[in-house]
């Protein structure tokens, strides 16, 4: 992560935060099947509000962010 600047570092945070945020959601719904004992994964978000779309598309760039269409971006591990 030393190839980022700061405003790309806060857009990866928070882009991390909202993704764990959107897994911990979904796993908690009681319409899940719990004998399975399969979770759901949540593979692509919309990015968090308050950055451009210019730092999404730089991280995609750099290779952090997968852009998978219609707004949508996966976290590439890096």
């Amino acid at each position: 992560m030393t190839d980022l600047n700061e405003e790309q570092k806060k857009a990866l945070k928070a882009f991390r935060k909202r993704l764990n945020a959107t897994q911990l959601d979904m796993d908690s719904q009681l319409t899940r099947n719990f004998l399975s004992g399969q979770k759901d994964k949540i593979t692509a978000i919309q990015p968090p509000p308050g950055f451009g779309r210019a730092v999404w598309e730089e991280l995609v760039e750099l290779g952090y962010l997968k852009n998978d269409g219609g707004g949508f971006y996966q976290l590439l591990k890096k």
